[in-house]
């Protein structure tokens, strides 16, 4: 078998970064594009004639690129930009990681931006619109971004309130029968929301802020009637509200105040004859002023590589 030269790194310190611990980066690129890579001093080596040639050559001059501007990448960041990457947007992804668009830095000191170039769209989309509906996989960041975008925009000022609601479809919204007031009977369904909170602010000061009403939780059942202006308000698990459900939902929209639906559309736990508001919302105001619809896909997902192919069977025996 001949093999041909397709790229040369700089330097071995280069090389030795791009190919990983024990070679781990570079398995992880065999295993993506069943391609056997051999690499030594410092030039990289493919079958001739192999069809990855011009994806492989932008893509190490991605990744060198990036660890010798002594940017860390772990397995996860690998993936997406091997998800991402195609023939026309290297220098894209390298922007992605070299000119950080910081949304938040957390409690503890880590900052917070886009991971692929549509994760950077879905911010984009925050702020240039009044409602955003972000559809898509688990792992996509739809609801994590969401709240850390709302907390960025609650410690500058924009907003006075952040304002979390889920259907609780689980116990058919009648939550007088578990134990507890309402913050207990609810906060079993809001951990993702919470795990996003807590990250950029410290629990202390989550709670803190819950007693004063600046984060405010809230089942979708108890938002009838009101009108919530100054606020960010993030409706999670938006696949399972019903037509009438999301209809009441939107109309809470109040001045100076924006809304985050997020949902998968494949997990939805309504009953068979039930309707999603969430699809039939996203066929509706597809094409309104101020209102965005951004889909998320499994290549956009950010959680361990594995999450990524449960996805994949799932979507091949059972459809999207």
């Amino acid at each position: 078998m001949t093999y041909k030269t397709v790229y040369r790194f700089k330097n071995i310190i280069n090389e030795a970064m791009v190919l990983g611990p024990n070679n781990k980066n570079i398995t992880l690129i065999e295993s993506f594009y069943k391609e056997e890579i051999i690499v030594r001093n410092s030039e990289v080596k493919i079958v001739e004639y192999s069809e990855n040639e011009k994806i492989l050559i932008i893509l190490f001059e991605v990744l060198e690129t990036i660890f010798e501007n002594n940017i860390a990448l772990n397995e996860v960041d690998i993936l997406g930009i091997l998800n991402n990457l195609t023939l026309d947007n290297g220098a894209a992804l390298i922007n992605l990681f070299l000119k950080k668009e910081v949304l938040i830095t957390t409690f503890h000191g880590k900052t917070v931006f886009p991971r692929t170039l549509n994760q950077k769209l879905y911010i984009e989309a925050l702020d240039k619109n009044d409602i955003v509906f972000a559809i898509g996989p688990a792992g996509t960041g739809k609801t994590y971004l969401g709240v850390l975008y709302s907390v960025s925009r609650l410690k500058a000022g924009a907003v006075r309130r952040i304002v979390l609601v889920r259907p609780v479809v689980e116990a058919g919204e009648k939550l007088g029968y578990l134990p507890g007031d309402l913050k207990e009977k609810i906060d079993p369904y809001l951990i993702p929301l919470y795990d996003g909170l807590n990250e950029a602010l410290g629990k202390e000061a989550v709670d803190k802020m819950m007693e004063k009403g600046i984060i405010e939780i809230a089942p979708l059942a108890y938002m009838r009637g009101r009108t919530i202006e100054n606020a960010i308000i993030i409706l999670d698990e938006a696949q399972n509200t019903s037509l009438l459900q999301m209809k009441m939902f939107l109309t809470r929209l109040g001045y100076n105040s924006k809304m985050i639906i997020t949902g998968d559309t494949t997990q939805i736990d309504l009953p068979r004859r039930e309707h999603s508001g969430l699809i039939e919302a996203v066929n509706l105001f597809e094409d309104i002023d101020r209102i965005a619809i951004h889909r998320f896909d499994r290549f956009d997902v950010m959680r361990h590589p594995l999450v990524q192919k449960i996805i994949e069977r799932y979507d091949a025996k059972y459809g999207n």
